[in-house]
């Protein structure tokens, strides 16, 4: 089993990678995982984690960013592993705010990260899993592109077309025996909070709670996304309320459920104006 982890030195990346190799650990077939990021102290820390868990694990230097980055990592995939078999587009950032709290450049920012550069790494992967005839890809999007909060107007756009991208995908690629999964986990605690960018002090801060308050760990959520992908869900949701809350959305009339949320907003804004 090769797999590449985009963004896999820390935080939910990191937890997958782990999970992985746990899972696969004594096997016959074994695993192989690639952590490609930016992060080079980090992801040589992790590949030593796996190696120990006795993963065949190797670090690249990836900005997902960079269009010479992502088809060197292709490159090397190709070169080492001939092809590869399940691809975590896991990379992202975080945003928040306003909709006049954002800037523009915030926006093309989180766009160029969460989307475009998910879209480039399965663009330089997909021939490979043509010509092997199948693959995997499993992409990371959020609780935020199915059920949206108020103040993170950038991050839930983004997350909703990670959505629509990969159901894209799931349709497109049918034929070519590669199959594909998309997960919209809620909150956790994770270092997500670390990359995130705001204007808005109180904006920050407001997140920063929920991660605190998050009732699952990265592991929780690396245990539910392997045991989904082991029966090939499309749409895999890892936490109870944000099925939950998805569900309501699929059921409640438009109205009603529109109402609901401008009860929560209201909450959200006097909690932010107590922390500004």
């Amino acid at each position: 089993m090769r797999v590449l982890i985009t963004g896999g030195a820390t935080g939910l990346g990191q937890a997958i990678a782990l999970k992985w190799a746990e899972k696969w650990a004594g096997k016959d077939e074994g695993v192989d995982i690639c952590i490609a990021d930016i992060n080079q102290e980090r992801g040589d820390e992790t590949v030593n984690t796996l190696s120990a868990q006795g993963a065949n694990a190797f670090y690249i230097h990836c900005d997902i960013t960079s269009e010479n980055d992502v088809q060197t990592l292709a490159n090397t995939l190709e070169t080492r592993w001939g092809g590869v078999d399940t691809v975590f587009n896991n990379a992202g950032v975080a945003s928040g705010g306003s909709l006049l709290d954002e800037s523009i450049e915030q926006w093309q920012w989180v766009f160029d990260i969460n989307v475009l550069g998910m879209v480039r790494v399965s663009r330089a992967l997909l021939p490979l899993m043509r010509e092997q005839g199948g693959g995997y890809f499993i992409n990371i999007a959020s609780q935020a592109g199915l059920t949206p909060i108020p103040y993170m107007g950038s991050y839930n756009a983004v997350k909703a077309a990670v959505v629509s991208f990969s159901e894209t995908m799931k349709l497109e690629l049918a034929p070519d025996n590669i199959d594909v999964s998309v997960v919209c986990p809620s909150f956790f605690k994770t270092n997500l909070d670390e990359s995130m960018r705001s204007s808005n002090p109180a904006s920050h801060k407001m997140l920063n709670k929920f991660f605190a308050k998050a009732d699952m760990t990265k592991e929780d959520v690396a245990e539910s996304i392997f045991q989904q992908v082991d029966k090939k869900q499309f749409l895999i949701l890892t936490h109870k309320l944000g099925k939950r809350a998805f569900l309501l959305k699929k059921l409640l009339p438009t109205q009603r459920y529109i109402k609901n949320m401008l009860n929560q907003t209201k909450m959200m804004k006097r909690a932010m104006e107590k922390q500004s």
